[in-house]
């Protein structure tokens, strides 16, 4: 079975520090979740599209934080201006 890639006309920006996660927008811009790991309660997400941003900012564990990362990736539509 071949399965598609999607690629995005847009180049990839830096990995910051930290980095756990990093999902592909549907405007084709990304969302990094950065934080300590596993373990840690101190996780947050950043949007290079639109550059909305976790509410509260290095407050929550990476399996939940990845969620919300994860559904604004699957609505924003912002592409990177930069």
């Amino acid at each position: 079975m071949r399965t598609a890639r999607i690629a995005s006309a847009f180049t990839e920006p830096e990995r910051p520090k930290g980095l756990q996660i990093r999902f592909i927008t549907v405007g084709g811009s990304y969302v990094d979740v950065t934080g300590a790991g596993h373990d840690s309660d101190k996780h947050r997400w950043d949007c290079h599209g639109c550059k909305d941003t976790s509410r509260f900012p290095e407050k929550d564990y990476l399996f939940s934080i990845r969620e919300k990362a994860n559904e604004h990736a699957g609505l924003c539509r912002a592409i990177p201006l930069t």
